[in-house]
């Protein structure tokens, strides 16, 4: 809710095949972003969780950073109901960019793209309207080059066969599977921030590579707290990771009353042991599986 020594506001970025993604934007990310030595010209979208001024306050800065980079290319922005009322604010201090600024105010369970990178939404339970992110990297079945010879198959025709298209070759149509293996596993993360546990939650974030999560409050006597201020302990976090099979968790998000979140890690450990306490800078790499 507020930035501390050596902690700063919300953000994560996702970078994929030179396509960035920045989820929330606290007051500060631009700087967060130059410690990490990440460049801002490869970010092309920013998905806003919710309205608060510690999820969206840094966007302008982003904004300008982008201009500075040379970046020319259009940005979208997404968000819930109320995002392009609170772009159009910020965009006073900048009225003039070299690049477009695309707003768009998501509905639960909408879908769009990022490159590479699928995404989708669902709403959380916190005080105003917000949203929980699914980014998805799908990847495609293995190609049998071998097989694809046989048929006599031109090169140019691999990479559609690959991509699932039904192609016409030598007088008749060569469908995927002749040449494919079957469906491989992908790559997944879930951003989830500033909202109460629920089945959809688990549901969106059903065998993550990792969850990022909401953990404001850490004591067990602080639940009631956590349900008044719609945010989340350590054990129900643990517990929203266990129930939708993620493979990791890291815990973000934490109240300026927890100065030592690592005190509370062992109720989180109980219901979920993949689990490990966020920190500024930190960063890691989901690789597909062999």
């Amino acid at each position: 809710m507020m930035p501390l020594a050596g902690r700063w506001l919300s953000s994560l970025a996702v970078r994929s095949g030179g396509h960035g993604v920045l989820f929330d934007c606290g007051e500060g990310t631009q700087i967060a972003l130059r410690e990490a030595n990440w460049g801002f010209r490869a970010i092309d979208a920013i998905c806003i969780s919710h309205l608060h001024a510690d999820h969206v306050g840094g966007l302008i800065g982003i904004l300008f950073m982008l201009a500075n980079s040379g970046r020319e290319e259009a940005v979208d922005v997404y968000g819930p109901p109320g995002l392009v009322e609170i772009v159009k604010g910020q965009r006073l201090l900048a009225p003039i960019l070299p690049f477009e600024v695309r707003c768009q105010e998501l509905q639960p369970d909408e879908r769009f793209s990022v490159g590479d990178l699928q995404l989708t939404c669902t709403q959380g339970e916190h005080l105003v309207t917000c949203l929980a992110y699914r980014v998805d990297l799908p990847r495609r079945p293995r190609f049998d080059p071998e097989r694809a010879r046989q048929l006599g198959l031109p090169v140019e025709l691999w990479g559609k066969l690959q991509d699932g298209e039904t192609v016409a070759w030598d007088g008749r149509a060569v469908k995927p599977e002749e040449v494919v293996g079957p469906p491989r596993r992908g790559l997944s993360l879930a951003y989830v921030t500033d909202t109460r546990p629920s089945d959809a939650l688990a549901s969106l974030a059903t065998e993550v590579d990792l969850v990022v999560c909401d953990v404001t409050f850490g004591a067990p006597d602080d639940a009631a707290r956590a349900v008044e201020t719609k945010h989340m302990t350590f054990a129900e976090a643990a517990e929203l990771a266990r129930q939708a099979q993620a493979k990791r968790l890291w815990l973000t998000h934490f109240s300026p009353a927890l100065p030592h979140p690592e005190e509370y890690l062992d109720s989180a450990w109980a219901h979920f042991p993949y689990t490990v306490l966020g920190h500024d800078g930190m960063r890691a790499t989901l690789r597909f599986d062999e």
